[in-house]
């Protein structure tokens, strides 16, 4: 069994494929839009002028494959209840990682040391998406 996050961007989902790429390394795996699909969408399930947009797609993040779609294309993203925890190696690249994710966004905790980490902090990316950064053992 496997549990995947799945992430609908509502329209911005090539926009923040190019951020995750650029700020914690993504590297797709599979693109989709829906004007590429083999069969044509359901009537009403992609609204005019979103053919180019993305219907699937999913990328690596070291280990992990996260899947994400532009979904409706009616919007900003809205990301409630959760976050994405991204383990890093040191407090080099926790605090790197940090601040490029949170360009643009919206620092929940800053960086500090708890009890169970060197470096540990929480905020919402410029999609609205919560991230915990941690430096691991």
């Amino acid at each position: 069994m496997q549990i995947q996050p799945y992430l609908f961007f509502n329209g911005r989902c090539e926009e923040a494929l190019e951020f995750y790429r650029k700020t914690i390394g993504a590297q797709d795996t599979m693109l989709v839009r829906y004007k590429d699909t083999p069969a044509p969408p359901p009537p009403g399930m992609v609204p005019p002028g979103s053919e180019d947009k993305i219907m699937h797609t999913s990328f690596r993040v070291g280990d992990t494959i996260v899947m994400a779609s532009d979904g409706d294309c009616e919007g900003q993203p809205d990301f409630h209840g959760f976050s994405l925890s991204l383990t890093v190696a040191d407090t080099a690249e926790a605090q790197r990682v940090f601040a490029a994710l949170a360009e643009g966004g919206q620092v929940r905790m800053p960086l500090t040391k708890t009890f169970w980490s060197p470096l540990f902090g929480m905020l919402a990316d410029k999609f609205g998406l919560g991230w915990m950064v941690n430096v691991g053992e």
